[in-house]
C-alpha cells in the first residue's frame, strides 16, 4: 500500500464520507493486457507512428502504450506511471512522460530518466505479423 492510499484511507475512516481528493476517479480502461492473449492482434502497424507511439485498448479491459523507435521494431509498455498510476502520455522527442508528476521514461526502452517514479515502465512482449501487432 502506498502512502497516499493509506493517508486517503485515515481521513475517509475519521471524516466519515468519502473525500474526492483522494479518488483517482473511475478508469474507463484497466492498464495492461486485460483479457488478450497471446496472439491477439492488437493494432496495426500503421496505427503507431514510427519514433513516436500511441495508446491502445487491448480487448475490453486493458490499455497498452505501443512505441515505434524504428521502422522495423515495436515495444509495448503498461502505460500505468509506477510512482501513482496516472497513465502517461504518448512519447514526445524520445520521452514518455507521465501528466502527474512528470516523470520521464526513455521511449525506447521505458526506463525511468527523471522524477519520482521508482522504476521504469512494464514492458509487454509484443511482436510484428504482417502489417498488424500482435501479443507475444
Amino acid at each position: 500500500m502506498d502512502r497516499r492510499t493509506l493517508l486517503c484511507g485515515l481521513l475517509a475512516l475519521t471524516a466519515g464520507a468519502p473525500l474526492t481528493a483522494c479518488g483517482a476517479g473511475a478508469p474507463t480502461r484497466r492498464p495492461g493486457v486485460g483479457s488478450a492473449r497471446p496472439g491477439d492482434r492488437i493494432a496495426g502497424l500503421a496505427d503507431v507512428p514510427v519514433g513516436s507511439g500511441a495508446l491502445v485498448d487491448v480487448g475490453p479491459d486493458g490499455q497498452l502504450l505501443l512505441v515505434r523507435p524504428s521502422e522495423s521494431e515495436v515495444r509495448a509498455f503498461d502505460p500505468t506511471c509506477p510512482h501513482q498510476g496516472t497513465t502517461v502520455n504518448p512519447p514526445a522527442k524520445g520521452v514518455i512522460t507521465c501528466p502527474t508528476h512528470r516523470s520521464a521514461f526513455d521511449a525506447s526502452s521505458g526506463a525511468v530518466l527523471d522524477g519520482p517514479s521508482p522504476r521504469g515502465l512494464a514492458e509487454v512482449a509484443v511482436a510484428v505479423s504482417g502489417a498488424d501487432v500482435v501479443l507475444s
